[in-house]
């Protein structure tokens, strides 16, 4: 397998970051996510999910959640493709237009001309998407929420609407894979979408 990058996508409690674990061990290859990877990564992530920090600007939110990506591209997911490295992370690029273009309501444009200059241009080459319906998402979550995770319902649904635009959009890079179901059950189905993806473009 040569380097990639396979990036998993979804809600929050969808089930992204248990799936890409478990894919990341079954294939044997490194994980990472975005974002708080790395110490810089980490203290920007305290910022934006603090429940006190009511008062962040809508555009500051982009610019920090943009400058984790930079940060993570230039230590972990830029070297690794360089050495190629197939890699897997939790979240990239498409959680930014999902969250702050289409949740937030900032320009698409704008943010995806930001994160360009931020990654450098790298894009995943295929994005795994959990879709789940946000009422079993929001019970998966409980009574503890962070600042993005308590926005509202009407903001994750239109987080949910923008991933399943951008997964029809580019279906040769997308698969979208439905999170319902036990952990296991959605194993099943995330492996026979990525080995089916893999063997295609081997």
């Amino acid at each position: 397998m040569s380097g990639r990058l396979i990036a998993f996508e979804g809600a929050d409690a969808s089930g992204k970051s248990t799936q890409a674990r478990r894919l990341a061990g079954r294939l044997g290859l490194p994980l990472t996510f975005q974002f708080g990877a790395t110490d810089i990564g980490g203290s920007i992530r305290r910022i934006l999910l603090d429940p006190e920090h009511r008062e962040l600007d809508d555009r500051a939110e982009a610019l920090l959640v943009v400058a984790d990506k930079a940060q993570h591209v230039a230590e972990i997911v830029g070297p690794a493709l360089a050495r190629d490295e197939t890699i897997i992370s939790d979240r990239f690029t498409a959680s930014t237009l999902a969250y702050q273009g289409y949740g937030r309501g900032l320009d698409l444009a704008v943010l995806d001309d930001m994160m360009r200059f931020a990654t450098h241009g790298v894009e995943p080459d295929l994005t795994v998407l959990l879709d789940v319906d946000l009422a079993v998402a929001r019970e998966r979550l409980g009574d503890q929420i962070d600042r993005i995770e308590g926005a509202g319902a009407e903001f994750h649904q239109r987080v949910r609407r923008g991933y399943l635009e951008m997964a029809a959009a580019a279906p040769d890079r997308w698969l979208v894979v439905d999170a319902g179901g036990t952990v296991q059950e959605v194993a099943g189905r995330v492996d026979v979408a990525v080995d089916g993806w893999l063997a295609q473009h081997q």
